[in-house]
């Protein structure tokens, strides 16, 4: 009997033992294709030669030096390289662990530029519905994923949500995307205006919806207004880019798509790959300079943040994804999963709506094509879904309840950046046998 205290205490995994590629390959010899790096994560497949030599060469120098007495040239390196992608001079990057803890540290700039602006009274963070930006208490009081909450309501903030700009769900018929787009962020306004601009400090928000709702993208305009929104009332936007960021959806910043500039950046997933655990906190120059003038500066801190290994881990993914053009290859294999998807599956009866952006797709799956009906919770679709696929060979990433919270499935796809047509083939082949295996049951 093993000792590792697992996800599902009652699920018996398999052991993976080697990653090549697109393919990871357990200890009974069996082939998994990887078509969604996990959870978005290996975004340069396994086993790349040059992100494995720059982790072995750095812990060969320097693995750690506690970031309280010294800095590092790869953290001052990826800080430089990340810095100089974003669309504004004067950022500066703070390195965490995980997407947890950079959404944890947003908060608390959120909430320290506030007092450094002399309005301490600012402390109410608004998210929205069927978010997920977290598993520590503070990501998890601004997560809408009501499976992840439901556990901890009573210790967790129940700070206010609005609903997310999800067109295939919230559309009316007939409306015009942009009249959808102003109305959605309207809810923004609203939810400021009801709490009080004086106590709403940050408003938090995932520019392309991860793995609760399935890759679902807001329509053209809408981040333009909640930006707007967000300016009149002296609030902060903080933009989640936790799982769509890091060039997942083709530019390396999400929001870059949206034609906006949020105050505050997270990141993580792709950003070291799966090679170290490594993610980051971009702030903007007026939230840094505010920052800077309180005594003591920012009152945080982890103790593996600025890791010499994991930044070096950092570096080398930049590097390639540079040298590589790989932010070019997403943007064009993203249009090219898209068509596969659709001529594969998109006349499926059970599939109602193939979304996303690059290499980010969600196949959301319904009863009822016409009506939308999703299938019943009891159901369980997404585990019978995920246990199909792994039988078939194939990882994606299946999700529940993005209708209710209960109700609703999706797949969530997002194929390494190395993936070839002839991936996106095996792709196909393979989530055919599932959906005759799943819906033929």
């Amino acid at each position: 009997m093993s000792s590792v205290f697992y996800r599902d205490l009652g699920h018996d995994y398999p052991v993976a033992v080697r990653g090549e590629g697109m393919y990871l390959y357990s200890d009974s010899g069996d082939q998994y294709l990887d078509m969604s790096g996990g959870a978005a994560v290996s975004c340069l497949g396994h086993g790349h030669e040059a992100v494995v030599a720059a982790v072995q060469k750095q812990i060969g120098n320097l693995a750690f030096a506690h970031t309280a007495f010294f800095t590092n040239e790869p953290q001052e390196e990826l800080a430089d390289r990340l810095a100089s992608r974003f669309a504004e001079s004067g950022a500066r990057i703070y390195f965490t662990s995980g997407g947890s803890e950079a959404n944890e540290t947003a908060l608390k700039l959120a909430w320290q530029y506030c007092q450094a602006a002399d309005r301490p009274g600012k402390t109410i963070v608004i998210s929205r519905q069927f978010s997920y930006h977290g598993n520590t208490m503070g990501a998890l009081s601004v997560t809408g994923n009501l499976s992840r909450r439901v556990h901890y309501e009573s210790v967790i903030h129940d700070w206010p949500r609005i609903a997310p700009c999800y067109a295939y769900r919230h559309k009316s018929s007939g409306e015009a995307e942009a009249d959808y787009g102003r109305r959605a962020a309207g809810d923004l306004r609203r939810a400021i205006e009801e709490i009080g601009a004086d106590k709403t400090a940050a408003f938090i928000a995932e520019p392309v919806v991860g793995a609760t709702l399935g890759a679902v993208p807001p329509v053209d305009g809408y981040f333009r207004e909640i930006r707007q929104i967000c300016d009149e009332h002296d609030v902060l936007f903080i933009a989640d880019e936790v799982m769509c960021g890091s060039g997942r959806t083709g530019s390396f910043f999400a929001h870059e798509q949206d034609d906006v500039l949020p105050d505050i950046v997270t990141m993580a997933k792709g950003l070291g790959a799966g090679y170290q655990p490594i993610a980051a906190t971009l702030a903007r120059k007026h939230v840094v300079d505010a920052i800077a003038s309180l005594s003591g500066g920012f009152e945080h801190g982890h103790t593996y943040i600025g890791h010499a290994t994991a930044c070096a881990a950092g570096v080398a993914v930049q590097r390639c994804l540079d040298e590589q053009e790989l932010l070019t290859k997403v943007a064009a294999m993203g249009r090219e999963l898209f068509d596969v998807l659709h001529k594969s599956i998109g006349d499926h009866p059970n599939v109602g709506d193939i979304r996303g952006r690059g290499l980010f797709a969600g196949i959301e799956l319904v009863a009822d094509r016409e009506t939308k009906e999703p299938f019943p919770a009891e159901e369980k679709l997404a585990s019978k879904i995920k246990s199909a696929a792994m039988d078939a060979g194939l990882i994606c990433y299946p999700g529940a309840g993005s209708v209710d919270g209960k109700r609703g499935a999706h797949i969530l796809l997002a194929p390494p950046f190395i993936v070839e047509s002839k991936h996106l083939d095996e792709l196909a082949g393979r989530l055919n046998t599932v959906f005759n295996t799943v819906f033929a049951a």
